[in-house]
């Protein structure tokens, strides 16, 4: 068996995922659980039958090489290549995986050494570590740059769902309940993507440079795209220079990372697995390792490990590092949006449509993080409402359930603020928008008045020499009462002028369809006709009027009731 064996189904990447813009795919929610009875299967392809692939028996020190058809029948080669759960690093880089482990007291032991798997011998290795019987309460596993053989140790000796792992590689949120055995333990799988900042300079592989953009790029309004990384700016002054620039390029760039946490909960002893993707700015292993160190230092989480020996708590300190990364982008994006506020209310607005594209941008980012959170929601409420099956017969079983509740609701409490920011964030850019619009308008408005004020000129100039033009019109007419010895007479121009008139509003109006003068949706001949019919209901209206004052006059106690209302005036 080679250490690079099995490699050929995946991708050139180490993860899923546009290596250019940075971009993540769209999660396919159908393959994201076990609940699913068709794992990577499309209705619109033949596959073949589950027995098509032949598996040879691995037994032994090797047997985890058949991962995962061996030990899950349905998922043969097929499904496997098309979730891309077997990754591929193409720099060859070694595995290396992070342990922490916590005593049965709740005392945290010293970091372990990171064990970096990178040939068969350390494979090996690995393998036999794995297979250890160790006396600790929970064991955590954070694994950077996984690889094929890897994968499948760690599958075959935790008997680990697939859909752990290609849910991870395509970034599917997920979180579900495995392998239930009342008194014993089962299996937990919460993968979260979240929203964490990282500088631009130190990450500057995550975009390209602002030299690398040229003017044509810079321009066009490229397709928003919520997966993408998210540029934000530091400082109102480099934004107001270069407003084109500002849109590509930011002092902070907001991305999506992932936490993908598999936990096997035993009686004797727990196991922690966490997945981390190979792209740039996201959390590593050694990263998440190093924080959760940190909080087994903590005065007060170190209380809750030594009072309660369910080894969710560990699991559920994993979940508030998500929640201090989304804290800290929204630090960040506050501070972007009020840079906004600020650029819209300046009377100078000659980037308005490059600005509006980065609100309409930026409103788009939200609202996928409103979904975010909200699976980040469930996913608390999950792990609350999933209790450990190990721990049904223990003792502390009341304090453990009463500190999860106290745990969560802790939690969810803190969910529910960013929650809250979020839709806050939401309102205000909604506001700065129709800001952008309005002064717009306005703008839009003084132009209109400027172009009225002109025309007002011109009118009044005409009104000027139109006295006069009328004046050399008649004078150069050619009638006998003006230039003896003409032919024609103003009599006759009055007619040919009066029948032109009549004749060009005649067939003016007779030409639109949708006029005052006739109803509209009549034919062309009766539109044609529309004289007639126009002094035919004048007439009408005329006689109708005159007829209803002349009943009204001569209606009974008409007069009489004036003159009773002349004497009453008289009396008083």
């Amino acid at each position: 068996m080679s250490f690079n064996d099995g490699m050929s189904f995946s991708d050139a990447s180490s993860t899923v995922g546009d290596a250019k813009t940075s971009s993540l795919p769209a999660p396919i929610y159908r393959h994201a659980a076990p609940s699913g009875p068709w794992p990577w299967v499309d209705f619109d392809i033949d596959f073949p039958s589950s027995g098509s692939d032949i598996l040879s028996n691995h037994d032994g020190e090797n047997k985890w090489i058949g991962y995962p058809q061996a030990l899950f029948g349905n998922w043969t080669s097929t499904p496997v290549a098309r979730s891309n759960m077997m990754p591929r690093n193409a720099q060859k880089k070694p595995c290396i995986v992070y342990g922490i482990q916590v005593k049965d007291d709740g005392e945290f032991e010293q970091p372990l050494d990171p064990i970096n798997v990178a040939s068969d011998a350390t494979a090996q290795e690995f393998w036999s570590k794995l297979n250890q019987v160790e006396k600790v309460r929970v064991r955590a596993l954070f694994v950077d740059n996984l690889t094929v053989p890897v994968l499948k140790m760690l599958g075959t000796r935790y008997k680990i769902e697939p859909f752990f792992f290609s849910s991870s590689r395509n970034w599917i949120p997920s979180r579900y309940q495995e392998e239930v055995q009342h008194g014993q333990g089962d299996h937990i799988t919460v993968i979260l993507p979240f929203i964490r900042t990282t500088g631009k300079k130190n990450d500057t592989n995550i975009t390209s440079s602002p030299s690398s953009l040229d003017a044509k790029s810079i321009q066009r309004k490229n397709t928003i795209d919520v997966l993408a990384p998210l540029h934000v700016h530091g400082n109102l002054e480099s934004l107001c220079i270069n407003i084109c620039l500002s849109l590509f390029i930011g002092e902070h760039v907001l991305l999506i990372d992932l936490l993908a946490v598999h936990m096997i909960r035993e009686t004797a002893s727990s196991t922690i697995i966490t997945y981390h993707p190979s792209l740039p700015g996201r959390t590593t292993a050694e990263r998440l390792h190093q924080v959760m160190d940190r909080a087994g230092k903590s005065v007060y989480w170190n209380k809750i490990f030594k009072a309660s020996r369910d080894p969710t708590f560990f699991f559920l300190a994993i979940l508030w590092y998500a929640l201090y990364a989304w804290d800290e982008a929204f630090e960040k994006l506050y501070m972007r949006i009020k840079h906004l506020e600020g650029i819209l209310n300046d009377s100078d607005l000659t980037h308005t449509a490059d600005l509006n594209h980065g609100l309409h941008s930026l409103q788009a980012h939200l609202l996928h993080y409103e979904t975010l959170l909200h699976d980040f929601e469930k996913s608390v409420a999950f792990v609350r409402d999933t209790p450990n099956p190990a721990m049904e017969s223990s003792n502390d079983k009341t304090n453990t359930e009463d500190l999860m509740r106290r745990e969560c609701k802790n939690l969810l409490s803190e969910v529910d603020r960013l929650q809250k920011k979020c839709r806050m964030f939401i309102s205000r850019l909604k506001n700065a928008t129709e800001l952008a619009f309005a002064t717009v308008n306005i703008q839009d408005t003084q132009a209109t008045l400027r172009d009225s004020a002109a025309m007002k000129q011109i009118s009044y100039l005409t009104m000027v020499f139109l006295p006069a033009s009328f004046t050399a019109s008649v004078f150069g007419m050619n009638v006998a009462e003006i230039n003896p010895g003409s032919l024609e007479t103003i009599a006759r121009y009055v007619e040919v002028t009066f029948l032109l008139t009549f004749a060009t509003t005649w067939l003016v109006i007779a030409l639109q369809p949708y006029s005052s003068i006739h109803k509209s949706g009549g034919g062309v001949w009766r539109r044609a006709a529309w004289p007639a019919f126009y002094l035919y209901r004048k007439c009408m209206e005329y006689f109708g009027q005159n007829s209803s004052r002349e009943n009204n006059i001569s209606r009974p106690g008409w007069r009489g009731g004036r003159s009773s209302t002349m004497k009453s005036k008289n009396v008083v």
